[in-house]
C-alpha cells in the first residue's frame, strides 16, 4: 500500500534513556542502510545517489549522537535539507521492528497513530453555512479500511449542499480515501495523477472511481478548496487534480510541495525510513507539484481563505439563481 503523506513534524514518545540509546556500530549500520536504499530505490536515482554518497562521507557529524530519537530527528532534518523532499524521514521505534514483516508491522502502528479514531479519522468538522454552503474541515485522509465509513458519511452530509468548501489548510496528507471524495465530485473515469514507480520502472495511470451509491454532491455544483503552506501530499493531490480538471477553485496559499508517495523501510531493529519510491504524474499537465506546490487560483493569506471562498460561493450561487 502506498503512503501518500507524511507528517511534516515528527513526534516521539518520551521513553527511558536505556531504551533510546544507540551505539556507534548501530549508528553506522543505520546510516549505511539508509544510503543503500537511497541509491537503489529513491524515486530520483541521480539525487538519491548523490545524497547517499554525502551521507556516508559525512557520517562523522553524528558521531556524538547516542540517543535514538535524537538521531532520527537529526537525520530527517539533514535528508530533507539535502533533497527538498518533505516525505523523506527517519523514525525511531522503541519496540524492535521485526526483520521479517517489520515494514508492514511498523506501518500498521503508524497508520493507527496518524489516522485513528482518536482524531475522528481526520474529520475535524462538517458544517452547513448560510446559503446552504457545506464546509468540510479535513485534517488527514485515512485508509479506507480504517476510516472509509467516516469519510463516506461526511460526503453524504455534504451532498445536500448547493456549494462545497473543502478546508485542507491543516491537512498533511493521507491515503486512498482521497479517491472516495473524488468519486463524489467527478464523472467516473476522469483522468487523475498516476504514479511512476522507480523500482519497477512502471507508470500506473489512475482514473476517478465509479460514482458511489446513495446521495452524491455531483459534478456541477461549485467546489472550493482551501490551501496553506501546511497543505501537503495527498491534500495537494486532491487540489491539483481538481484544479487540472477545472472542477474546483483553489483558494489560499501555495502548498508544501510533496508529490512523491513513500513506503516504510526497516533500516535497523529500531529505525525505519520513509522512502519516496514513486512520483505523481498528472496526464493533463504532464508534471506534478513536487517542490513547487499547488498554486491557488485565488491567492490570499491562509487566514483569509475561508472568507474569500464564502464570498465566491455566494456570488456563484446568486448568479446561478438569477
Amino acid at each position: 500500500m502506498k503512503r501518500f503523506c507524511a507528517a511534516l513534524l515528527l513526534s516521539f514518545v518520551a521513553l527511558p534513556a536505556a531504551a533510546q540509546s544507540i551505539n556507534a556500530h548501530d549508528r553506522k549500520a543505520t546510516i549505511d542502510a539508509i544510503a543503500t536504499l537511497l541509491e537503489t530505490r529513491y524515486v530520483d536515482g541521480a539525487l538519491g545517489a548523490r545524497i547517499a554518497e554525502e551521507l556516508r562521507s559525512g557520517r562523522a557529524q553524528w558521531r556524538t549522537v547516542a540517543d535514538g530519537p535524537t538521531l532520527a530527528i537529526a537525520l530527517t532534518a539533514w535528508l530533507r535539507q539535502q533533497s527538498g523532499d518533505g516525505h523523506l524521514a527517519v523514525d525511531y521505534s522503541a519496540a524492535e521492528i521485526p526483520a521479517q514483516g517489520g515494514d508492514a508491522a511498523f506501518a500498521a502502528e503508524e497508520v493507527e497513530r496518524y489516522y485513528g479514531a482518536h482524531i475522528n479519522h481526520g474529520v475535524q468538522k462538517i458544517e452547513r453555512l448560510d446559503g446552504n454552503i457545506m464546509l468540510i474541515d479535513l485534517r488527514v485522509f485515512p485508509p479506507p479500511a480504517l476510516g472509509g465509513d467516516v469519510i463516506a458519511a461526511m460526503m453524504t452530509v455534504a451532498a445536500q449542499g448547493d456549494a462545497l468548501i473543502i478546508d485542507l489548510r491543516r491537512n498533511g496528507g493521507g491515503m486512498e480515501t482521497l479517491d472516495m471524495i473524488l468519486s463524489h465530485l467527478l464523472p467516473p473515469g476522469s483522468p487523475l495523477s498516476g504514479v511512476y514507480d522507480r523500482p519497477s520502472d512502471r507508470l500506473t495511470p489512475r482514473l476517478s472511481p465509479p460514482a458511489p451509491a446513495g446521495r452524491r454532491f455531483g459534478e456541477d455544483k461549485p467546489v472550493y478548496v482551501l490551501t496553506s503552506k501546511r497543505t501537503f501530499s495527498a491534500a495537494e493531490a486532491l487540489a491539483y487534480d481538481l484544479q487540472a480538471l477545472k472542477r474546483a477553485i483553489i483558494v489560499g496559499e501555495i502548498t508544501g510541495g510533496g508529490a512523491n508517495p513513500f513506503e516504510y523501510r526497516r533500516v535497523h531493529p529500531h529505525f525505519a525510513l520513509s522512502l519516496p519510491e514513486q512520483r505523481s504524474v498528472n496526464p493533463i499537465t504532464g508534471t506534478n507539484w513536487q517542490g513547487v506546490g499547488v498554486k491557488p487560483d485565488v491567492a490570499v493569506p491562509a487566514a483569509d481563505a475561508l472568507d474569500k471562498a464564502l464570498a465566491l460561493a455566494h456570488a456563484a450561487l446568486a448568479q446561478k439563481g438569477s
